[in-house]
């Protein structure tokens, strides 16, 4: 956060924080306006600090437990609490804002200077690309039109495709997942994580396209049921930060990366890109603080990601109590609590929690395909190279020894 003495006070007023612009650095940020008690024993605490910090004074704990490989479960919880890989870092943060604004740049250069693992913004090529390697694009030729592969690229040339509704889904899905594995990571091994965008931003983008008629106001709708329905089973970050830039600046970034396809792109318009400002900072921004720590930055021109980290050291996780609203989700009632948690959210158990995903549909055709095309998409689809079985188990891949395998 700034002091008072480099800055004035911004007459903007989000909720229940005040902006403050720095006059030197060109920063935001959102101070709560009174603060709170002390915090619980059993939440997390500490301010983040750098790695150059950490490693002077290094804290010993155990090794990161690899969950990857081993799974979770009561026996290995007695011995090994969930509390004990915590430290001042042993946090979550989102960096987002418009298009263009360099929020994956920011976030690998903090993610460096605070040892932290980055986590990108997911892409269709998590679905499109399987894990030998092979990209399900290929397939297109032999697919029924409504099958056939549509990913960041066809939704900037065509957002009015039927297929777009079905592609916002997906993003929806990858990005709930990616939070799952931020969230495993934390409890697991103690290192914090920085995403490239989060869940929590994502109806932004929905609510934009529905404003634009983009989609109907049919699938706004069930949208909103599906994230109302998976989206209180994740905890939300300790802090968010903000890049706020100005449409005519984004529209010169997008510019200045000449792809065709995205700067022609209705998405891309400045109406368009008004219009995802103002769902940002009427309606994401009000919402988040009143659950994690923001800060907003003034990214017009690129920012010293050193000052953010400066910024990022002064904010205060440990002034709430059990009674407030903001970083309730990081706050358990004892380690077995902590525990329970850790095991819920396993990479084992995430389809279980993807399973909220999954709501009736029964009023939003966009998204239904015709039973006899999706007959075509599955035999193609699965008998496509690394398809047909799990990793590890596919001969016509270079898999060996699979009858042995357990």
């Amino acid at each position: 956060m700034v002091f008072a003495n480099i800055c004035k006070l911004s007459s903007k007023l989000y909720g229940n924080v005040v902006v403050v612009a720095s006059k030197n650095n060109q920063t935001w940020s959102m101070i709560p306006a009174a603060a709170a008690a002390a915090a619980s024993c059993n939440a997390q605490v500490r301010g983040i600090t750098s790695k150059a910090m950490r490693h002077r004074n290094p804290s010993v704990k155990p090794e990161p437990f690899p969950y990857k490989e081993v799974k979770y479960n009561f026996w290995r919880a007695l011995l090994d609490n969930t509390c004990a890989r915590f430290d001042e870092n042993s946090k979550l943060i989102v960096v987002d804002g418009p298009p263009a604004a360099g929020k994956g740049a920011l976030a690998k250069l903090l993610a460096e200077e605070l040892d932290m693992l980055y986590i990108p913004c997911p892409t269709m090529d998590y679905i499109l690309i399987n894990s030998y390697g092979y990209d399900c694009r290929q397939l297109d030729d032999q697919l029924p039109e409504a099958c056939k592969s549509y990913d960041e690229k066809d939704f900037l040339k065509n957002p009015h495709s039927i297929k777009a509704s079905r592609f916002n889904l997906f993003k929806y899905e990858l990005r709930y997942g990616k939070h799952i594995e931020a969230l495993a990571h934390i409890l697991n091994t103690g290192q914090g994580v920085i995403m490239d965008r989060s869940p929590y931003s994502d109806h932004i983008y929905t609510n934009a396209m529905a404003e634009h008629g983009l989609c109907s106001k049919t699938f706004l709708n069930f949208y909103h049921q599906v994230r109302d329905n998976s989206m209180y089973h994740l905890w939300k970050p300790h802090l968010v930060i903000y890049l706020d830039v100005p449409v005519d600046e984004v529209r010169r970034r997008i510019e200045q990366r000449n792809r065709p396809y995205e700067k022609d792109s209705i998405v891309s318009s400045p109406e368009y890109l008004k219009t995802l400002e103002k769902f940002y900072k009427n309606t994401f921004l009000k919402e988040i603080n009143n659950h994690s720590e923001v800060l907003v930055y003034d990214w017009s021109e690129v920012g010293d990601s050193e000052v953010v980290v400066e910024d990022i050291e002064r904010v205060d996780f440990d002034q709430y109590d059990i009674y407030d609203l903001k970083l309730k989700d990081w706050r358990r009632l004892d380690k077995w609590d902590w525990n329970l948690q850790r095991s819920k959210f396993q990479p084992s158990k995430s389809d279980r929690l993807k399973c909220f995903l999954n709501v009736p549909n029964s009023r939003c055709p966009e998204i239904v395909i015709d039973g006899e095309d999706y007959k075509v998409f599955e035999r193609v689809w699965e008998n496509a190279p690394g398809n047909k079985y799990q990793k590890g188990y596919n001969k016509d891949m270079g898999d060996g020894d699979v009858l042995f395998k357990w």
